[in-house]
C-alpha cells in the first residue's frame, strides 16, 4: 500500500512540481532583470508598473509552490496516517496475543518498534518526492544537453594566421529562430585592411559579428581565417586571433585589468597596460581611484559608459590579435573617445591587421577604406568607401524622383 501511495505520488505531483519550477525560475528572472535597469526603470517612471509585472508572476509562482506542497503533503499525511494505523494494528494486535499468551509484552514492543523503523524510510520518501522529482529532471535534462552536445574533438595546433579573411556564401540562421538574418553573404578581408558594415537596422550587422566571432555557426557557407574554417581553430585559441567589442558591453566583477586582460587569474601586466594604450585608454585608467587595480562591478558601477567602452576596446586588442570586429564601437563615446577609436584603427591597419566595424554613424567608418553594405541580410554593395558611398547617394536621389514622378501622376 505505500508503495502504491509512492507511486501516486509521482504521478500527481510531477506536473504541479514542474510549473512551480517554472514560474519561480520566471519571477527570479524578472527580478534579475528590474535589479539590472533599476537606473533606467526609476528615471522613466515604470517602478510601480514593473514592480506590479514582478508581483503577479511572484503570486504565481507562490500559488504554483503551495498547489504542488499541497498535493505532495496530502501523500505525505495519507502515508503517516497509514503507517500510525499499522502501528496502532499491530499493537492491538499484539496485546491481543500477548492475553491469550501466546506472545510476551517484551515481543510485542520489539514489532512496534521494527515495523516504525521499517516504514519510516518510505514516509521520509514520499515527503522528499518533490525534491527527487527536482534531482531526476535535472539528471534527464543534463543527460540530454550531453547527448545534443558532443565533447569537443582535440584540434591539431595551427600557426597564428595572418590577417585574412575570406567569407563565402554565409548564411546565418539565428539560435531559436527558423529565418535567416544573414543570406548568401561574401566577401574577402586583406591584410592592414579596415572594412565598415553599414546599413539600416536589422540587416544583420551584429548578426554577421557573432558569424565572424564564431559566436553562432553557418547555416550554410563558410568562413576562413588565413586558409582555414573557424572551427579548426579551439574556442579559446579563436579568441587570441579575433578580438571582439560586442554592441552591448558588458565588464564583470573584478579589477580594471582582469577585465582587459579577459578575465585571466593572473593578467600579464605588459600586455594590459599595451592594450589599454593602443585603445587610448591607459591615461583615462590611471585617473581611476586604483588604476587598473580599480575594482569594477558587472554594470561597470562608478564608469561611465564611454568608459566602460573603452576598456571592452582594451579587451578586444588584448593580446594582439590579428582581427578585430567592432560592433557600434562609438555609440557611448565623447569626441576626444572617438578620435581614441579612429587612432587604435590606424594603428590596427598599420601593424598589417584587419579590422571590422559595424556602424550607423559616420565617423565611425572614418578610417575605413572599404564599405560592405547590408540590406535585409543580403550584399547590397562592397568595395572602395568613396564609390560605394556614391551608389547609395545616387540611389537615393533616384528613389526620392521615382517617389515625386509617382506624386504627380
Amino acid at each position: 500500500m505505500l508503495v502504491l501511495i509512492t507511486f501516486l505520488n509521482q504521478m500527481f505531483s510531477r506536473n504541479p512540481t514542474l510549473q512551480a519550477n517554472v514560474t519561480s525560475h520566471k519571477a527570479s528572472l524578472m527580478s534579475e532583470e528590474i535589479r539590472n535597469e533599476s537606473e533606467m526603470i526609476q528615471a522613466m517612471g515604470m517602478r510601480g508598473a514593473a514592480f506590479r509585472r514582478w508581483k503577479v508572476a511572484r503570486d504565481n509562482s507562490l500559488g504554483q509552490t503551495v498547489l504542488a506542497n499541497d498535493v505532495s503533503g496530502s501523500f505525505s499525511s495519507m502515508t503517516k496516517t497509514l503507517r500510525l494505523f499499522l502501528q496502532s494494528a499491530m499493537l492491538g494486535l499484539g496485546a491481543y496475543l500477548v492475553l491469550k499468551g501466546q506472545m510476551t509484552a517484551g515481543a510485542m514492543i520489539a514489532g512496534s518498534i521494527l515495523m516504525g523503523r521499517a516504514l519510516a524510510p518510505i514516509e521520509m520518501a514520499i515527503g522528499q518526492w518533490a525534491l527527487v522529482q527536482r534531482a531526476q529532471k535535472g539528471w534527464n535534462s543534463l543527460a540530454d544537453l550531453l547527448e545534443k552536445v558532443p565533447a569537443e574533438q582535440p584540434r591539431t595546433a595551427l600557426p597564428k594566421p595572418r590577417a585574412l579573411l575570406d567569407v563565402q556564401s554565409l548564411t546565418i540562421v539565428p539560435p531559436g529562430e527558423n529565418r535567416a538574418s544573414l543570406k548568401t553573404v561574401s566577401f574577402r578581408v586583406e591584410p592592414g585592411q579596415a572594412v565598415g558594415v553599414i546599413g539600416p537596422s536589422g540587416a544583420g550587422k551584429s548578426t554577421l559579428a557573432r558569424a565572424l566571432t564564431g559566436v553562432w555557426r553557418p547555416a550554410g557557407g563558410m568562413v576562413r581565417l588565413d586558409g582555414a574554417s573557424l572551427d579548426q581553430y579551439a574556442p579559446d585559441v579563436l579568441g587570441t586571433h579575433i578580438g571582439y567589442l560586442p554592441q552591448r558591453v558588458q565588464l564583470f566583477d573584478g579589477t580594471v585589468a582582469e577585465n582587459i586582460a579577459r578575465l585571466s587569474p593572473e593578467p600579464d601586466a605588459d600586455k594590459v597596460v599595451a592594450a589599454a594604450k593602443k585603445a587610448a585608454a591607459h591615461d583615462m585608467i590611471l585617473k581611476l581611484p586604483d588604476g587598473y587595480d580599480t575594482r569594477v562591478t558587472a554594470g561597470g558601477g562608478r564608469l561611465s559608459g564611454g568608459q566602460m567602452q573603452r576598456i571592452a576596446l582594451a579587451r578586444a586588442l588584448y593580446d594582439d590579435p590579428v582581427i578585430v570586429i567592432l560592433d557600434e564601437p562609438n555609440s557611448n563615446l565623447d569626441n576626444e573617445g572617438s578620435q581614441a577609436l579612429n587612432h587604435a584603427i590606424r594603428s590596427l591597419k598599420a601593424e598589417g591587421r584587419s579590422c571590422l566595424i559595424m556602424a550607423h554613424r559616420p565617423a565611425a567608418i572614418q578610417e575605413c577604406d572599404t564599405l560592405l553594405m547590408l540590406d535585409q541580410g543580403t550584399r547590397a554593395a562592397f568595395g572602395p568607401k568613396e564609390k560605394v558611398l556614391r551608389e547609395m547617394v545616387a540611389n537615393h536621389e533616384e528613389l526620392q524622383r521615382s517617389t515625386a514622378m509617382g506624386g504627380v501622376r
